[in-house]
């Protein structure tokens, strides 16, 4: 699929559950409410996109390319963000359980202090 018909998708309200998109350039799209139930997107570029209120729940993001996007009130259980990186990332109201996110790349209380204040994320660098 290309990004116009994923973006025409969207927009008609239409489904994007258990969708393979790995390794796709869909940075700056907006995904806002989207369903992404068990979504593919692995290695993907989605820096700058905003996913407000969409359900990731069950997606792959595995090292996807997540810098500046919005998760705010996304609902990202058993999601997995493993190797994603997630500079500047927000998650303000998201649902986090059982997610996975790069272990020691981000401390949990900055992902803590994201969903309750909206702050931004910052990765450590230092760690692979």
């Amino acid at each position: 699929m290309t990004k116009k018909q994923i973006a025409d998708r969207i927009s008609r309200g239409q489904t994007l559950a258990h969708i393979d998109l790995r390794g796709v350039d869909l940075s700056g799209m907006s995904f806002d409410g989207a369903d992404l139930t068990a979504a593919k997107l692995a290695g993907c570029n989605l820096a700058r996109s905003t996913f407000r209120g969409s359900n990731l729940t069950l997606a792959s993001l595995w090292q996807a390319d997540c810098r500046d996007c919005c998760f705010d009130a996304a609902l990202l259980e058993e999601a997995d963000l493993d190797l994603a990186d997630l500079e500047g990332a927000t998650f303000h109201g998201a649902v986090i359980r059982k997610t996975i996110f790069p272990q020691g790349r981000v401390a949990w209380t900055e992902i803590e202090r994201s969903v309750r204040t909206g702050e931004r994320v910052t990765m450590n660098r230092n760690r692979k």
